[in-house]
């Protein structure tokens, strides 16, 4: 498969990129030209923003206590210790799994939502936050009676075709149709969640490229193509303001 930057959203089904609701769709971008699709980079950074930002608005000690759990259940189950999920049963935790993994898939560049752990961060948050647990459950027993009620088999047990055929039907709040209004409720913040889980994660922020407070020893100023795209210049460096000005 090429390269995450070289794939538009759409077309026939092929592996999702990160941040794609799901195969299949050609949403296009609100500020592109009519016709021309949104890049996937662009879906990806999209799914980012949002949900990260909520994860990082919980109490500094709520975010360690969630990635000092994730991490020492993902130890375990790499020292040959399964995780034992808390709050989900097995079924749901396998559709949970699958869910997510249809979000945000491994690719090139990256591992997937359950290599990154979201699963053990949604049963973490199922537990620890109790009022999201209605939502959760009552969700994927939707996304189950959907898939039973059209291919006689529960969601997990479907086919990838399947899948993607329910998921279509939910992953568009816009286009969804008045009947799909519970299942488009679940999958935005199972969505959000994901998310939220994954880039939060160490697989995550590798995949973001995210330095943080990498120490730089020189300081050459800002990028020129950065000052282009700014319309500044260090030419018009305006010392009593201690500002660029515009070109």
């Amino acid at each position: 498969m090429s390269n995450r930057n070289n794939r538009s959203m759409g077309g026939t089904p092929q592996k999702q990129e990160k941040g794609d609701p799901v195969d299949g769709m050609q949403p296009e971008h609100e500020d592109a030209p009519p016709g021309k699709e949104m890049s996937r980079r662009d879906a990806v950074q999209r799914l980012a923003a949002l949900p990260v930002a909520a994860f990082l608005s919980w109490p500094t000690a709520d975010q360690e206590k969630v990635r000092r759990f994730v991490d020492n259940a993902m130890r375990a189950a790499a020292e040959g210790t399964p995780f034992a999920p808390k709050f989900f049963t097995p079924a749901e935790f396998r559709t949970a799994r699958i869910l997510a993994d249809m979000i945000i898939p491994r690719d090139e560049r990256s591992g997937s939502a359950s290599d990154a752990g979201v699963l053990e961060f949604m049963d973490f948050t199922m537990i620890d936050r109790p009022n999201a647990q209605k939502w959760m459950r009552s969700g994927l027993a939707w996304i189950d009676a959907q898939s039973n009620t059209r291919f006689g088999k529960p969601f997990a047990d479907a086919t990838e075709s399947q899948r993607a055929a329910i998921l279509n039907d939910i992953a568009w709040p816009e286009r969804a149709t008045p009947a799909m209004t519970d299942g488009v409720s679940f999958f935005n913040r199972f969505r959000d969640m994901t998310a939220s889980g994954f880039w939060s994660s160490r697989v995550g922020v590798k995949d973001l490229k995210y330095e943080g407070n990498t120490f730089v020893p020189d300081w050459n100023g800002c990028p020129p193509a950065a000052l282009t795209k700014l319309g500044v210049t260090y030419a018009k460096f305006d010392r009593s303001k201690q500002r660029l000005t515009p070109d």
